[in-house]
């Protein structure tokens, strides 16, 4: 694909980036329960980096305009690089809820710079392919990442500095290869009810999604911990969640670039739905059919945050590429605070698997949004209805139709 060969030094940086991410996620979850924490206690830390998320939506705009899409990457990597140092010198509940603030401030700007960087160099007929692709770099290194995890001492100090490691390197790319960074935005408002008539699907999926998906992410390793899984046996539970994400991530994005973008989401969001009522109802505390479930969650729920963003992305015009991808990651935030604390306390009332009773409640209500939304706007963005038309016109029915009209 053309369109990606110019990225391709950007999407090596965001790898790295994110493996260390994803592999921070987990360890905190982890370490957090070995030095004692409740898990009530991991669920505010958790929220404490969502919180930080959500700051940073606020925060990237300035930054971007004022010392453009290299150097707002350069100086928020850094940023996390030390805040993640930190951690290991600071083992203290206050401390890491401070720290995970600071690190989730850094990374909404650098998954805003990432994500509005690809969005300037694509269009509306290959967003959805360009930034599954995206997404499955994100997956693919956060699931190696996790296999990293049972290699170290999780009570030491080497597996931070291993993160601290790739955090830097993600530099280097950026740095010194790519050559298509797009122009630093104009002055704009950070508006919220702009976003929501553009697209109040895309603004209430990626508030679903992060509720689920952050969920997932915080308290997912603690669900694993709660049924007897080893360390080792948890990173592969996580693995297989993210795995199951890379497998269904193009094949959607592909079919939402040739037909509407909400069957796609409805469809996914559906399955999410079945896969999380298979691990509640039948997977109880064995590990094969946890890891199976798990990996059928991942297929289904997590190319959604991908979709909803492609689908506010198709409304927009140019230069406001990077208030979309604030605004969206500023909605994903809000349900990402909420997720692992709602679902931190629902498992200490009910049981470690409540936690996908209520990821499917969610996912069942963004089904029944997404139905709604059809029935409300029924029409595509210009480029996707003259395709769809195209399509229409060329099917059998259509033609056998006209041929009776001749």
């Amino acid at each position: 694909m053309q369109a990606i060969r110019p990225l391709i030094p950007l999407l090596i940086a965001a790898g790295i980036l994110l493996a260390g991410n994803g592999m921070q996620g987990t360890l905190i979850a982890v370490r957090g329960g070995q030095e004692g924490f409740s898990t009530a206690l991991i669920g505010l830390i958790g929220a404490g980096y969502f919180a930080g998320f959500m700051a940073g939506c606020y925060v990237v705009p300035h930054v971007l305009q004022m010392v453009g899409h290299v150097r707002a990457f350069a100086a928020m990597a850094a940023l996390t690089a030390s805040a993640t140092l930190a951690l290991v010198m600071l083992v203290d509940p206050i401390a890491w809820l401070i720290l995970r603030f600071i690190i989730g401030l850094c990374f909404a700007c650098l998954f805003a710079t990432v994500e509005s960087w690809i969005n300037a160099k694509v269009s509306s007929d290959n967003r959805g392919q360009v930034l599954s692709i995206y997404r499955l770099v994100d997956l693919v290194c956060v699931v190696s990442s996790q296999f990293m995890i049972p290699l170290f001492d999780i009570s030491g100090f080497s597996v931070f500095g291993v993160m601290v490691i790739m955090i830097t390197l993600s530099l280097v790319p950026v740095s010194l290869a790519d050559r298509s960074r797009p122009q630093p935005p104009g002055p704009f408002k950070f508006d919220m009810r702009f976003l929501w008539h553009l697209s109040p699907l895309a603004c209430v999926g990626c508030i679903a999604i992060g509720m689920t998906g952050s969920a997932f992410r915080i308290i997912g390793p603690v669900y694993a911990q709660s049924i007897g899984m080893s360390v080792a046996s948890v990173a592969t539970f996580m693995s297989a969640g993210i795995f199951g994400g890379i497998i269904l991530q193009y094949p959607l994005g592909w079919l939402s670039d040739r037909y509407d973008r909400r069957v796609a989401l409805a469809a996914a969001s559906a399955g999410a739905v079945l896969a999380g009522m298979f691990i509640y109802l039948f997977a109880g505390t064995n590990e094969t059919l946890n890891f199976t479930g798990i990996f059928l969650f991942g297929c289904f729920a997590l190319p959604l945050y991908s979709l909803s963003a492609a689908h506010a992305n198709d409304f927009a015009k140019e230069g406001e590429y990077v208030l979309i991808a604030t605004g969206m990651m500023f909605f994903w935030s809000i349900g990402a605070i909420s997720g692992p604390l709602v679902a931190s306390l629902l498992m200490q009332g009910f049981g470690p698997g409540v936690l996908f009773i209520f990821t499917s409640i969610v996912h069942a209500a963004l089904v029944g949004m997404t139905l709604w939304r059809m029935t409300v706007r029924a029409t595509v963005p210009r480029d996707k209805r003259s395709r769809f038309i195209g399509l229409l016109r060329t099917s059998p029915m259509m033609m056998k139709i006209a041929k009776r009209r001749d």
